[in-house]
């Protein structure tokens, strides 16, 4: 499930637990680098079946580069394979994250199921598989951690990944309205462990998705005039993630540089 099968040596960091780090160009890779520059142990999912699905294909040797790139930092790396479609999946993450770095402080979920379709052509198969992706297994992600984390109190982080896209793309964005109530629902409901969690919107982010047309038409309803990167989504998860973080909570933050 790993491609790391002995328990790195114990460090002093902080370990995130980072889900849909499938490609080195993506926002969780970025997420990853930059937690790991501020001095952060890395366990992060992929799913190659995923990937090969989609028009992008699969990034040959991703998890490798990524664990190159954490190990720059003075990061410890740990890359597992994960269906999150499969209910069983969560808990295993969890126990190997936990075999391999130790306990998880920060929870980080970039994963996603996305397929365009809209109301008269989704098929039952895709909604069912969208909402098991994004919304059940982020549900059972959140279980795990809220059941495990034994750490020090006001340490404890969860964030998600989420988008308000829906005309056209009816499974995903349902599921990732789902997503944003069951994060946010953790915001009270762990509360007592001392644990944050909000949802960010990054907005439209070109990793190699977009098409020309729709590349100008996002850059054309921003008034910076530019799209959002995998490093501006990464700056805010890392300052959430630190101490100076910790007093915003039970948020969805647009992150999107204005776009409307």
């Amino acid at each position: 499930m790993s491609m790391t099968t002995e328990r790195l040596p114990a460090t002093s960091r902080p370990l995130a637990l980072i889900t849909g780090v499938g490609r080195t160009v993506g926002i969780g890779a970025g997420i990853a680098r930059r937690l790991a520059a501020s001095g952060w142990d890395i366990a992060y999912t992929y799913w190659t079946p995923y990937d090969e699905r989609m028009a992008w294909g699969v990034e040959q040797g991703a998890a490798e580069a990524t664990a190159a790139a954490l190990a720059e930092h003075g990061a410890a790396g740990a890359a597992i394979e994960a269906d999150l479609a499969d209910p069983e999946a969560p808990a295993r993450v969890f126990d190997e994250a936990e075999r391999l770095l130790g306990p998880v402080t920060a929870l980080v979920m970039c994963h996603c199921e996305s397929v365009d379709s809209g109301l008269l052509d989704t098929t039952v198969e895709s909604f069912d598989r969208h909402f098991a992706v994004n919304a059940r297994a982020t549900w059972l992600l959140i279980r795990e951690y809220g059941t495990r984390f034994a750490l020090a109190h006001g340490s404890g982080r969860i964030i998600s990944l989420t988008s308000d896209h829906t005309v056209g793309n009816l499974p995903y964005g349902a599921s990732k309205g789902a997503l944003d109530r069951i994060t946010l629902a953790a915001a009270r409901e762990l509360a007592h462990l001392g644990v944050t969690a909000n949802v960010i919107n990054p907005g439209p982010v070109d990793t190699g998705w977009m098409s020309d047309e729709l590349r100008a038409a996002c850059v054309g309803r921003t008034p910076l005039g530019r799209l959002g990167t995998p490093q501006d989504t990464a700056h805010l998860v890392d300052f959430l993630c630190s101490p100076q973080g910790q007093w915003v909570n039970g948020q969805l933050l647009m992150s999107n540089g204005g776009f409307a």
